[in-house]
């Protein structure tokens, strides 16, 4: 049973991170929602309607996104560490035992790096664009990320890295909402989230090499040309984890392929209760060779 959450029952230390839950029913699972770097809750417009009616959801705006960014913030650095806890603390403050997490992008890092801090109350993971390793290219930007944002302006450095990772015309779409919702940042707020990106390759190298037994299913497109080859070596060492490829398709599968999906993040959810439909669910993982590009 997952109750409705009283918000009245949990006093927070602190201002919350900005929420918006969307409730099924008091038997419905919950379903934690974490969107990527420079997008808000409106990042899951494609998505509410569908997964919400199959699950209760709760969508958050990280530190600095969205409405989040009216909150006080006493956060003069972030790390991964710290924006996973001030996630939870919603998920606490609503009295929730248990979640299923999707992240996508970004997000997908955080929700790695919850599952590894929570591990006993997240029931399964969904990584969309999962970033779950930095080929040598990314890493040399990621570790320069704060020096050419400084010196290029960190909304010039995100456009450029949008460009980078959303090249195709077909991921105009994508790129235009990266780029539009971003820009909503502050400069404040540019440089807390660049100055992570000097560690990343070796806060991936501690989530992966730190695995657990939760189920997680990552969703990529066959188009995403730096982080489809580690998620294809990621699932390939890994049991529990499963991969569905969408063919015609960028980083940011749940804007290129909405309706995709929606049907693959409420199958894999609702195949770990049933064991037929589990098996059924495993006979899709695909071979793990690199995909023909579109």
């Amino acid at each position: 049973m997952h109750p409705i959450p009283n918000p009245a029952l949990v006093e927070a230390p602190e201002p919350l991170l900005h929420y918006e839950t969307h409730i099924l029913s008091p038997e419905s699972e919950w379903l934690l929602m974490i969107h990527g770097a420079g997008g808000s809750t409106r990042t899951w417009k494609r998505q509410v309607k569908a997964l919400g009616a199959h699950f209760n959801l709760l969508v958050i705006d990280l530190p600095g996104h969205g409405q989040s960014a009216d909150k006080e913030n006493l956060d003069d650095e972030y790390t991964f560490s710290l924006i996973s806890h001030r996630v939870w603390e919603v998920v606490d403050h609503l009295g929730l035992k248990e979640v299923h997490v999707l992240g996508v992008s970004l997000g997908a890092i955080i929700a790695l790096s919850i599952e590894r801090l929570y591990n006993d109350r997240v029931k399964s993971v969904v990584l969309a664009g999962a970033i779950v390793q930095l080929n040598r290219k990314l890493q040399i930007i990621a570790s320069t990320s704060l020096f050419l944002a400084k010196l290029i302006g960190y909304r010039a450095f995100y456009k450029i890295a949008a460009r980078i990772a959303l090249p195709r015309g077909n991921h105009k779409t994508s790129r235009d909402i990266f780029v539009r919702e971003s820009a909503a940042l502050t400069l404040d707020e540019f440089r807390k989230w660049t100055e992570m990106y000097r560690s990343l390759n070796g806060t991936l190298k501690q989530l992966v090499s730190e695995a657990t037994d939760v189920p997680k299913l990552l969703l990529m497109g066959d188009q995403d040309h730096l982080f489809l080859s580690p998620a294809l070596n990621y699932v390939r060492q890994r049991a529990n984890a499963l991969l569905q490829v969408f063919p015609k398709c960028g980083h940011v599968v749940n804007i290129e392929k909405a309706e995709l999906f929606n049907e693959n993040c409420i199958r894999f959810i609702k195949s770990l209760d049933d064991p037929a439909s589990e098996l059924e669910f495993l006979a899709l993982k695909p071979e793990l060779s690199h995909p023909e590009e579109a």
